[in-house]
């Protein structure tokens, strides 16, 4: 009874022994095929045409091309302001206008004091020629002997006052003429004029204030040109280097960035803008507005061309490892090739050469491992 308990026993443990190698085995086959089938497929992309540009970027404002501060020649209450902020004008427009009582006062005074002079002239001429005919009588009495030197020497004196008042005299008016031409002048800054065609952008002074224009001249409005606007674009100090005038360089706004503004270089200022120890450079260049999209202070995200190829074969820069992709073959399946390559930048290699349009080539795995390999290597974890 014993032995056959005992020959029970090892059988069972004989099939529990089996149960669990079936179940190795079994976990085993499951876990090989579910590991084949979560494989990673490969990620491919077809060949594209486009265009490829090595930028240098930037960050800028927009700014008028042309503006003029109008300010106040003189001083007094300002009576109207016949403008408003965003309305055009034209060079002569009347913008505003300041008391001029005290200047109409002013020549008054100075045309009365020139009628005055002007008649006090034509006495003067009177007395002058009054003076010349005595003189004239004495000489002619004493080369008859019929008077005396003296009466001669008196008229001879009383001719040259005469001539020196009349002298005195017309230097005067001509004093009180340029006096009233400037008060006449004075009058006229009392209405202020567009100096230029453009946009009144801004109006610095209030209707009724009073202007003191002794010291320097208070500032009215701004009148800028935003048919032609100029783009003030920061630019590292690290990046500068890369920018040449002349180049081509297009821009964005905040509010519309697909649509691109194109422009070319005209200069960089050579005093650059030092911030928090940061080192800018403005870079300035101009753009046609005469849709007047484009408004003061916008930002701009601006772009500098250094290279471009338009219009080119092009491929993803994680497809390319030293001049090589992977290519599908009509099966499906991954084959090298070399490909002649062009300028590129961090999206994007040109392709000058060895895939054609439409191709699929294998984004590469870029394992920092792989990559010291002879090439082929960065290839070899999208071929299991």
């Amino acid at each position: 009874m014993a032995s056959a308990t005992r020959a029970g026993h090892r059988w069972l443990k004989w099939v529990g022994f089996l149960g669990v190698l079936c179940a190795i085995a079994f976990a085993v086959i499951w876990y090989a095929r579910n590991a084949n089938g979560n494989e990673p497929a490969l990620n491919t992309v077809a060949v594209s045409r486009g265009d490829v540009q090595n930028l240098v970027s930037a960050t800028g404002v927009l700014e008028p091309s042309d503006y003029v501060d109008v300010g106040a020649q003189v001083s007094g209450q300002l009576e109207l302001i016949h403008v408003r902020v965003g309305q055009p004008v034209s060079t002569g427009d009347l913008l505003a206008e300041i008391d001029p009582t005290v200047y109409v006062a002013k020549v008054d005074a100075t045309r009365a004091q020139l009628k005055n002079q002007q008649a006090q002239l034509a006495d003067r001429k009177a007395q002058l020629r009054l003076a010349e005919i005595q003189f004239q009588r004495q000489q002619n009495l004493w080369r008859e002997d019929a008077t005396t030197r003296e009466s001669l020497q008196t008229a001879e004196a009383s001719l040259a006052s005469a001539r020196a008042q009349l002298a005195m005299l017309e230097a005067q008016i001509e004093q009180t003429s340029s006096t009233l031409r400037a008060e006449e002048a004075n009058l006229g800054y009392a209405r202020i004029y567009a100096p230029m065609d453009g946009t009144v952008v801004s109006i610095e002074a209030r209707q009724g204030q009073t202007l003191n224009a002794s010291q320097t001249a208070p500032l009215l409005m701004r009148i800028a040109n935003l048919s032609t606007m100029r783009v003030r674009a920061q630019v590292s100090e690290a990046d500068v280097g890369k920018l040449q005038p002349g180049m081509r360089v297009y821009f964005t706004t905040l509010g519309d960035a697909e649509h691109k503004l194109y422009g070319e270089l005209q200069y960089i200022e050579p005093t650059p803008e030092v911030t928090n120890n940061v080192v800018l450079y403005n870079a300035l260049f101009t753009v046609d507005n005469q849709e007047g999209r484009l408004l003061p202070q916008m930002t701009a995200q601006v772009f500098f061309i250094q290279d471009e190829a338009l219009n080119v074969l092009r491929v993803p820069v994680s497809a390319v490892v030293r001049n090589q992709v992977k290519v599908l073959d009509a099966k499906g399946q991954p084959q090298i090739r070399d490909i002649e390559t062009g300028i590129s930048n961090r999206v994007y290699v040109e392709v000058r050469s060895g895939v054609s349009e439409g191709d699929q080539v294998v984004l590469a795995n870029r394992d920092p491992r792989a990559a010291q390999g002879d090439g082929r290597s960065a290839f070899r974890g999208m071929l299991r």
